[in-house]
């Protein structure tokens, strides 16, 4: 079978990739997706006043596994991500969470239905990466794939310098290994904590389809994926 096929299949509504099948598609494309169908998507300047308080928000902060099919507004797609990894300090780029050393090592990138893209934060606007619905190899369980959003956390090594007359290599590795788990983690939390204080659905995940979702956003050998983590409408 074609992988166009597979493509074409999912897009007529009659039936659901599986992962399994999605990674066959991939298989059979070379292990990339082109862009060239998107465009890149300027967001409305994030919404940065207002939300529940704090305490509140903790106590309502939770992981949700259900998700409601409809599409996120681009306002709505705005807000958590500069909540998660946004600029807050102009002067200098700094971000709404920290980060070992200041590396800003972290990319976020969002699959939706559309396509895949990298978010700016810069210039606030999503990416084009590639085109087509990959949401399912965002996460191995089956809700994954219906949620209207999934963020990928991608640390790029590159970013992460060590001086290493002051520690060893392996010193140096270890340190880069738990700063991107650590930093992706703050990242998530900030999410997780604009979600609660919206109303809106989110989960985190560790179990990815690492290998082909790598592919199809054309990560380098210095890039690797750490976590991903739906965001969506609660499913009534």
């Amino acid at each position: 079978m074609r992988a166009c096929t597979l493509m074409e299949k999912r897009k007529k509504g009659r039936g659901r990739s599986s992962p399994a099948l999605v990674l066959l598609a991939l298989t059979l494309l070379g292990g990339t997706a082109i862009a060239q169908e998107l465009k890149q998507i300027a967001l409305p300047a994030p919404q940065t006043h207002g939300g529940k308080p704090l305490m509140e928000v903790l106590s309502l902060r939770a992981t949700d596994r259900a998700f409601a099919a409809d599409e996120l507004s681009a306002q709505t797609l705005s807000n958590p991500l500069w909540a998660a990894w946004g600029i807050n300090r102009p002067k200098g780029a700094l971000r709404t969470a920290p980060s070992a050393m200041d590396w800003q090592e972290i990319d976020v990138y969002v699959v939706m239905s559309s396509g895949a893209y990298i978010y700016d934060a810069l210039t606030i606007t999503l990416k084009p990466v590639a085109a087509g619905d990959y949401r399912a190899l965002t996460g191995v369980q089956d809700f994954v794939k219906d949620a209207p959003v999934s963020l990928v956390y991608v640390a790029d090594a590159a970013r992460m310098k060590v001086n290493i007359s002051d520690t060893t290599m392996k010193a140096a590795m270890a340190l880069k290994e738990s700063c991107k788990w650590a930093d992706s983690a703050v990242i998530s939390e900030n999410a997780y904590l604009y979600a609660a204080s919206e109303g809106l659905a989110t989960g985190v995940r560790a179990l990815i389809h690492r290998p082909a979702l790598s592919r199809l956003l054309k990560l380098n050998p210095e890039q690797s994926i750490t976590l991903a983590q739906c965001v969506g409408f609660p499913k009534k």
